[in-house]
């Protein structure tokens, strides 16, 4: 009979990936998703988001993954639940990206700009891309959004932002830049620490 103590089994962290099941690409592998969610095809204003993936020192941190979703330019998501027959929705573009961060915790995503959705109470909310955000020694993801400066009115009209402190807002609002290949948008994530992100619940 073996009597030796057992214990509890020791808690375990999200990460870090096995890049081969999550994005597979440089493996030579097909994924189900990579960071460029449009083509040329896709209608709507093409642009690209991108930013650095921060902890609470200001320290990159590379080996996360974040995924993104979004609706297509017109405001319809590629879902079963958005069944809105007055709101264009296209085949090719599926809504949802996933990016890993790279040694200096930098992540890109191309895409189009997403048009506005309704909201609780049907009220539309502003442009914005719906991001989950894993990485090691998180217990479980963290959501925030990406929304965009130049939407000014549409931000001031936005349920979800009105419900966040007013100097908090900034934390997920992309700065853009105009560039001869197109609209960039900038936003760094932070985890914690002063310039914290805001976070929602699931």
């Amino acid at each position: 009979m073996d009597n030796r103590k057992t214990t509890q089994t020791p808690g375990q962290t999200i990460g870090p990936y096995f890049a081969y099941c999550l994005t597979p690409d440089s493996y030579g592998r097909k994924g189900i998703t990579d960071n460029v969610l449009a083509g040329p095809d896709v209608a709507g204003e093409h642009i690209r988001v991108t930013g650095r993936l921060l902890d609470g020192t200001g320290t990159p941190m590379d080996d996360a993954l974040i995924e993104v979703w979004q609706a297509n330019s017109a405001g319809r998501y590629n879902h079963p639940a958005d069944t809105r027959k007055d709101v264009p929705l296209e085949a090719a573009f599926k809504g949802f990206g996933r990016c890993m961060t790279d040694k200096d915790g930098r992540f890109t995503f191309e895409t189009v700009k997403p048009g506005r959705v309704p909201g609780q109470g049907n009220r539309l909310q502003a442009p914005h891309l719906s991001i989950v955000i894993q990485s090691r020694g998180m217990l479980s993801h963290a959501c925030s959004r990406v929304y965009f400066a130049d939407e000014t009115k549409a931000n001031g009209e936005d349920p979800v932002l009105a419900s966040i402190e007013a100097e908090r807002r900034p934390t997920i609002i992309a700065r853009r830049e105009d560039t001869p290949g197109g609209a960039v948008y900038h936003l760094d994530i932070h985890m914690q620490g002063d310039k914290e992100t805001v976070f929602f619940d699931a």
